[in-house]
């Protein structure tokens, strides 16, 4: 429908819509049925509106495909210099420390616009740099560019100086998985780690290192075993997986007799045990290096050793060594921790008082030992001077190390004062183990420490927790002499007389309390007569029921270095 207007002319107007759809009404003039001139205007401006349309509408795109066709065909600003992008692929510890920094060479820094992948970004600035720091940027290739606008109105058909880069994510690690290596029975042997590094350019232990095969796999052979250290993978990146590494040890057997260093130096005593080793009756020698009364039995050279005169200079550590091992024994170098008369006395006349066990008014803690004969556990001085006589030991060539008297004296805890001490004494003691096992192992011997029978029932007693010293030793030596232990314990009514039945009962607890440390057990065992005579017939009892708990050695004590050799029966 439409409208119509009449004019006193006689022309008439016809709105109507109009059927193309377009927007407005369609206008058609009529007098008498003809057209009018004048509506002929009319169709005509609606004809330039259209004509309009076109032609805006064609300004518009050629105006959008000019902006593309400029900015596809616009060079990478270049010509300020970009630093701190790595060469080569960025890494995750690369890319955390990742900052770019451009520097405007003169122009205003405000003025600088960057983008990261087509997209704005901000930075900050620096003196007269821009510095840019990615964040949570995913792994593949990335575009940076840094620009100075041109001026101009034709500004943004030109490429203002600026710089650009084009960098590579790549933060997956390497995927390492190491085999165990095979057990030593020394940290002076050979081991052969073993593994796959999926992904990895380079494997390495230490200085050592591999390139891994196609499929990942490596293999590396170090000359000794390796103590606290780890294996290393590392990618074209700089990705790195790593995993800790060590040998277990396995000492297999150990049959051991105690040998004083005046028990060396004397040829009767040395001869005699020495003839048991040429019968096949043991198969280790414990030489003493520290004894009771501090004295070092060879020339060390530890500087406080010298500077407290402990040291005796009582035999030839190298040659009684060599020896030693021509004869294809192990030995075992026994040093008395903290029980040193010696050092005691000279700490405490020359200032050092905190070395030395106190009673709470601050003398020196006297025992049935002596007057002053405990040295401070908790001393880092003394602690370190025991570590000090391990490792230089190791390294002179003993295969173990045994600490004695890893202890505190026995007797009422409230009477005694340990300076410097921030845990408890057994805690302190297990601490002291744990700084002494890699120095050991890396000099080449293995470390143990000999603890009273009681220990495993009564901790406290004498600051041994056989668990936490299991954990932080290779061997647990028990000193589990029949004579020592009260009727009744473990339900033997009279161990000194049942030396089978204590030594087996006793032996089955330290078991149990040792499961899963990796520490192996070596009893001490009594070769000598107190309240019970002793010969051939109990040294061998208490030899069979280590056998019978599953032990696989021990060490026979006897003070002045002289055994029943009836009661170890030749290889």
């Amino acid at each position: 429908m439409g409208r119509t207007l009449r004019g006193d002319n006689g022309l008439r107007m016809i709105f109507t819509k109009a059927d193309d759809g377009a927007p407005g009404p369609s206008i058609v003039c009529v007098k008498g049925g003809v057209v009018g001139s004048w509506c002929v205007v009319l169709m005509r401006v609606r004809s330039d509106r259209k004509r309009l349309a076109v032609i805006a509408f064609g300004a518009i795109l050629a105006i959008v495909l000019t902006t593309l066709m400029v900015s596809a065909g616009r060079a990478e600003p270049s010509g300020l210099p970009l630093e701190g992008l790595p060469q080569g692929t960025v890494g995750a510890d690369a890319l955390a420390g990742l900052d770019l920094r451009v520097r405007t060479e003169g122009h205003d820094p405000e003025d600088v616009r960057l983008t990261l992948d087509g997209s704005e970004v901000s930075g900050r600035v620096d003196g007269d740099a821009v510095v840019f720091h990615p964040e949570g940027l995913s792994d593949g290739p990335h575009t940076f560019a840094a620009e100075i606008p041109a001026g101009g109105p034709f500004g943004f058909l030109r490429t203002g100086p600026g710089a650009s880069a084009t960098f590579t994510v790549d933060t997956q690690a390497p995927a390492l998985e190491v085999a165990r290596p095979d057990t030593v029975a020394s940290y002076r042997d050979p081991v052969t780690v073993r593994g796959t590094a999926s992904g990895a350019e380079r494997v390495s232990i230490g200085e050592t290192s591999v390139t891994p095969g196609a499929d990942g796999r490596f293999e590396i052979t170090l000359p000794h075993a390796p103590v606290g250290g780890e294996v290393v993978a590392l990618d074209a990146a700089g990705n790195r997986t790593s995993a800790p590494i060590g040998a277990e040890m396995d000492l297999t057997r150990m049959r051991a007799v105690h040998l004083t260093a005046y028990g060396w130096a004397d040829d009767g005593l040395r001869e005699a045990v020495l003839a048991l080793a040429r019968e096949g009756r043991i198969d280790t020698i414990q030489l003493d290096i520290k004894d009771e009364d501090g004295r070092i039995g060879y020339d060390s050279q530890v500087p406080l050793a010298r500077e407290s005169g402990a040291v005796a200079s009582i035999y030839d550590a190298p040659a009684a060594l060599k020896q030693l091992h021509d004869l294809h024994l192990r030995v075992v170098g026994r040093i008395v921790a903290f029980r040193d008369p010696t050092m005691a006395s000279w700490a405490w006349h020359s200032g050092r008082t905190d070395w030395v066990i106190q009673t709470p008014s601050g003398q020196p803690y006297s025992s049935h030992y002596g007057p002053i004969a405990f040295t401070n556990f908790a001393s880092a001085d003394i602690r370190g001077y025991n570590i000090a006589l391990a490792t230089e030991a190791a390294r002179l060539g003993f295969d173990g190390i045994m600490y004695d008297y890893v202890r505190r004296p026995d007797g009422s805890l409230s009477s005694m004062n340990f300076p410097g001490i921030s845990d408890t004494p057994a805690a302190t003691i297990g601490q002291f183990l744990h700084e002494s096992r890699d120095p050991v192992h890396a000099a080449g011997a293995h470390l143990a420490a000999a603890v009273y029978g009681i220990a495993a029932t009564r901790p406290d007693e004498i600051a041994q927790d056989i668990p936490l010293i299991a954990r932080n030793v290779d061997v647990v030596a028990p000193m589990l002499y029949p004579s020592h232990w009260n009727a009744g314990e473990y339900g033997v009514s009279s161990p000194n007389s049942e030396p089978y039945d204590i030594i087996f009962r006793s032996l089955q607890d330290f078991r149990a309390r040792t499961e899963g440390t990796g520490a192996q057990i070596f009893p001490w065992l009594q070769d000598f007569s107190l309240g019970v005579s002793y010969g051939d017939a109990q040294v061998k009892a208490q030899i069979d029921a280590t056998y019978a708990a599953g032990m696989n050695g021990y060490f026979l004590w006897n003070a002045a270095s002289v055994y029943h050799g009836g009661a170890m029966l030749p290889d």
